[in-house]
This record gives structure tokens, C-alpha cells and sequence, in this order.
């Protein structure tokens, strides 16, 4: 096996500059050739298998394992779908599988292998050995992305701290130096640790600062949650599957320009921006990561702090693609991971379902899927919106500014022909729902205000009245 093709330390992927380092100039203005693999149970094997059956075909997991390799920019060279009848302890895959896809990789001259599941470190180093390429499972595919998707010291100390967990349970398979033994300290003598143990050690160490270094993230976080509730601004959270069009949305309703393409996690570091409701009021919308079938555990709780912005939304939009084909198996998945971080579901209150890119679909289907939203229950109403061309999008607007009118007493009051600073106060800091003047020129106005405004207000303007 030659120095480019070395077990893989961690989940990093083949680098130009290693090949440079190599001597080889050629090789390193070329991208690093991918096997895609995809190795899934039967129907009949998954039956017997923990968990419930996948929702979605093996056509559509190898579509979504492909395009997780194509977002970390590398070339393609085939992809095989593998059906398995039972999951080997040593490799995953059946010895001849093996033996047929190591022939295959040979004759692709692929230099990394992506394996659509989550290998235990046995399994990955007997692949590594078998195939002579690197591997990386779905894991591991999923926080290189991530570390190349961060922009913030947050989301990349979040990301640091994910790999190293990861890491850190492959070490048996990251070193070629395991056995040696560091002699004992001082006169005590003794075998002293281990290599292995020595990196672990200092891997520790390094997840103890990150984590200390993100404690201070959430608590200044935390700090500006509290601000905001003082002005106050209600937070109305985008959550979603990887490329449902969240960023998409989130620019075409804000006016920002957050990056947003046609690529799994284009978005990875939240974002916070103003946006206007159609009666004045004001709220921040936050734009975050998205959300992928089988993402990792460490990623979940390494990305806590972050994802804390929608456990603390007014209100969440789930973004859902209803123009691909998994809409419902991602939706599934999307709710998931909000259970899993404390998120009710079933709060119909706070959370309204976006059926966004109808523009991808026919005009008949598009008006049937518009007839079935309108057809749910007032509050589990859903909206169908594209990002794209703003359809729909008045009316999302004004189901949002509806669930926050919950809740929030509603004042009436007059003003006199020449307060226009009043008049101004008003349109600034409340929900203006109607103005009228009488011939006197006096203005009456409806207002909606925040429960803990209403004080503020009745003290600016002590004859209104609720």
C-alpha cells in the first residue's frame, strides 16, 4: 500500500496539499476518486433487524449518500448498492461482496471508499485493509462536511468537538506506532502508557477546553436571548432537512443574502435577521442547520448550544422540499431530532409545517397539494410557499403574525390631530391593526402589544384601553 493510500486518521479525507507534500504535482490539481457504497438490508432482513423499516427506498438512501460525497467537493467514480441479508461483525459486508467491490475499486483507481452506514473501527480498518483505499463511513462523511461548511469559531469549536468524539473511538486504527510503550517517570520506573493511551489523553484534554470554550458561547448566547426578550423581538426559528430551502426562504423574506445553493449543508452557522410582519411587528428570524436521516448523536449534542435558538422560537417553521420524493421520510427524520432536543411536536401553537419548491411541481398538482393544506385543521395548517417565486409567501406571513397574536392583549385608544410623535411611538414599538380619524382630525387606533409591553404602553398613553 502506498503513502497516499494510509489508513485514514479520524474521518479527514485525501488533501491536495499531502499529495504535493508527496511529490506529485500531477495528482494534486486532481480531485480525490470516490467509490460510493451503499449496503442495506433487505426488506426481509430489515424486518427482523431493530428499529423500524427505513422509510425510503435504497435508490433514494444511495441518491443522498452520493450527493454527501459531491458536497465535499471530490469526483465521483461509481457507486454500488449492496443488499444485505445479515450485517458481518468483521466487515459489515459478506466476505465475497468484499473480494467483488475491492476489484472494483482497484479498476476505478479510487482512493477513498464512502459506506453509506455507521462502521465500527474493527470494521473500517479490516475494510481499509481489503479494499487498499481509505474508508470513511457515513459518520465520518458527515463531519467533514461540517468542517468544511463552518464559519464561526462557535460552529467550528462545535465541530472540533464532534470529530474528536469520533476520533477518539478510532484510535486502535489511526496509528502505526500503538505498540510501543513510553518508559516510567522519574526513579518510579514502570511501563509508563501507552501510545494509545497517551492521544487519548490528549484528545481529552482538547474536548475539555472546547467544551469549556462553547459554555462560555451558550452563556453569551444565553446573554443576548435575555436582550432580546427585553426589547422584546419574538424568534421565529427555520428548522428543516438538509437542502429543503431554508436559506432560500430565509433571504427571500428578510432581504439578506445568506449563502444558499442546490448542496447538502450549504448552511451550517445560524443566522439571525430582522424581519417586518404585515402589521408592524417585528420579530428575528433565525436560519440553522439542517437536519439529515441517521445524523450523528455527537453532532446533535455538540451543535446544542446553537440549536438552543429553537428550543427558545415563539414560533418554528418546518421547511419541508414537498417536491422531492422522500417529503415524507425527511419530515419524519426532522421530527426526530427536535423530540430529541425537548421540541413538542404536537404543539400546533408554535410550530407550522412550510411545504416549500411547489414551483418544481405541475400546476395540477400544485393546486391539489395548495386544496389539501387548506383543508387541515386551523391550527395544523400547512402553507405551501416557494422561496423562489415569494408564492405564498403573504400568507405564511400572516400565519406566523396570527400564532404570535395569541396570547397578546389588543388596545384601543385616541390620540390627538397633532401628536405625530405618538402616532410614530406607535407604528414603532406595537402591532397597528387599525387607524381612523373623525372630523376633528383626532386618530383612533387598534394596537396589539406583547404582554409585557402592555404596561409600557398604557404608561405612555394612560386612556387606552384593553
Amino acid at each position: 500500500m502506498n503513502e497516499n493510500l494510509a489508513p485514514l486518521s479520524g474521518a479527514s479525507l485525501p488533501r491536495q496539499e499531502a499529495r504535493r507534500e508527496a511529490g506529485d504535482p500531477k495528482r494534486g490539481s486532481a480531485k480525490t476518486r470516490v467509490l460510493v457504497i451503499g449496503p442495506y438490508l433487505t426488506d426481509k432482513a430489515a424486518a427482523y433487524a431493530p428499529g423500524d423499516l427505513p422509510l425510503r427506498s435504497r435508490e433514494a438512501r444511495m441518491d443522498e449518500a452520493v450527493g454527501l460525497a459531491g458536497a465535499i467537493d471530490v469526483e465521483i467514480v461509481g457507486q454500488e448498492i449492496v443488499a444485505l441479508t445479515q450485517i458481518r461483525p468483521a466487515t459489515y459486508l459478506g466476505k465475497g461482496k468484499v473480494e467483488e467491490l475491492a476489484e472494483k475499486i482497484r479498476e476505478a483507481e479510487a482512493e477513498l471508499v464512502a459506506v453509506d452506514c455507521a462502521l465500527s473501527p474493527v470494521q473500517q480498518r479490516n475494510l481499509e485493509k481489503a479494499f487498499g483505499a481509505k474508508v470513511i463511513d457515513r459518520t465520518g462523511l458527515i463531519l467533514e462536511i461540517f468542517g468544511e461548511r463552518a464559519r464561526t469559531a462557535e460552529g467550528a469549536l462545535q465541530v472540533e468537538l464532534a470529530h474528536l468524539t469520533y476520533q477518539k473511538s478510532r484510535l486502535v486504527r489511526s496509528w502505526t506506532h500503538l505498540e510501543r510503550q513510553r518508559g516510567g517517570f522519574g526513579f518510579l520506573g514502570g511501563p509508563g502508557e501507552t501510545q494509545i493511551e497517551t492521544d487519548r489523553r490528549l484528545i481529552q484534554e482538547r474536548m475539555n477546553r472546547i467544551e469549556r470554550d462553547l459554555e462560555t458561547v451558550k452563556k453569551t448566547r444565553g446573554l443576548h436571548r435575555k436582550s432580546r426578550r427585553d426589547v422584546p423581538f419574538p424568534i421565529v426559528a427555520l428548522v428543516g432537512y438538509t437542502n429543503a430551502g431554508k436559506s432560500t426562504l430565509f433571504n427571500r423574506l428578510t432581504k439578506a443574502e445568506v449563502f444558499a445553493k442546490d448542496l447538502l449543508f450549504a448552511t451550517l452557522d445560524p443566522t439571525l435577521r430582522g424581519l417586518k410582519l404585515p402589521h408592524g411587528g417585528k420579530v428575528i428570524l433565525s436560519d440553522t442547520v439542517g437536519f439529515i436521516s441517521d445524523l450523528p448523536h455527537m453532532l446533535v449534542s455538540a451543535f446544542r448550544a446553537t440549536l438552543e435558538e429553537v428550543q427558545e422560537a415563539d414560533v418554528i417553521l418546518h421547511v419541508r422540499d414537498i417536491a422531492h420524493e422522500d417529503a415524507e421520510a425527511q419530515s419524519a427524520d426532522v421530527e426526530k431530532i427536535l423530540g430529541e432536543l425537548d421540541v413538542d411536536i404536537h404543539d400546533h401553537s408554535r410550530l407550522i409545517e412550510v411545504w416549500n419548491k411547489i414551483d418544481l411541481l405541475p400546476v395540477e398538482e400544485r393546486e391539489r397539494l395548495k386544496a389539501r393544506a387548506a383543508r387541515r385543521a386551523e391550527d395544523e395548517r400547512a402553507y405551501a410557499v416557494s422561496a423562489i417565486s415569494g408564492e405564498g409567501l403573504d400568507e405564511l406571513l400572516a400565519a406566523i403574525e396570527a400564532r404570535l397574536a395569541r396570547g397578546r392583549p389588543v388596545l384601543s385608544l385616541r390620540l390627538d390631530a397633532g401628536d405625530g410623535e405618538g402616532q410614530a411611538w406607535l407604528y414603532a414599538h406595537t402591532e397597528v391593526l387599525s387607524r381612523q380619524s373623525d372630523e376633528d382630525g383626532h386618530a383612533f387606533f387598534d394596537v396589539r402589544v406583547a404582554p409585557e409591553q402592555q404596561d409600557r404602553v398604557l404608561r405612555r398613553f394612560p386612556g387606552a384601553t384593553a
